[in-house]
């Protein structure tokens, strides 16, 4: 069994975290543009005190590549001590690929639509295929 295959959903999801961010900015400039913010004279503040200048469609999309940079840490640690420990192929592989392709699913939603209910229940579903990886580092690390 290849060990290291769980590798192949961190890199995806790295990448598709770096498709938000040019994302994120290829909608935000302009929209900065048309607000008629002088980005280069802003001082201090944060992406989040643009909630209330700019439309809630272009932020977005900087919410959504905030989120993921928070829940899927835990995944690419788990995911990486899983490698190192000769645990990332076979069920752990496909478990991560479920949890890296909820987390784009959950992005799309998030960036178009942004349904609430919608995002909850997708981020619900990767939340437990996240907690699997979790238990199976457990048992392998710990219990082993």
């Amino acid at each position: 069994m290849e060990t290291n295959a769980i590798l192949g959903p961190v890199a995806t999801l790295a990448l598709w975290s770096m498709v938000m961010w040019v994302w994120m900015y290829a909608t935000r400039i302009p929209a900065m543009s048309r607000a008629k913010i002088d980005a280069a004279n802003l001082v201090g503040g944060t992406g989040k005190n643009l909630d209330d200048v700019l439309p809630p469609e272009v932020q977005w999309k900087a919410h959504n590549y905030n989120h993921l940079m928070e829940q899927p840490t835990v995944f690419y640690a788990v995911a990486l001590a899983l490698a190192v420990g000769g645990m990332g192929g076979g069920l752990n592989t496909q478990i991560a690929w479920a949890y890296v392709a909820l987390r784009i699913l959950h992005s799309l939603v998030q960036v178009t639509v942004n349904r609430v209910m919608w995002r909850f229940g997708i981020f619900a579903l990767a939340s437990l295929a996240l907690l699997a990886l979790c238990v199976h580092a457990f048992m392998g690390f710990v219990l082993h």
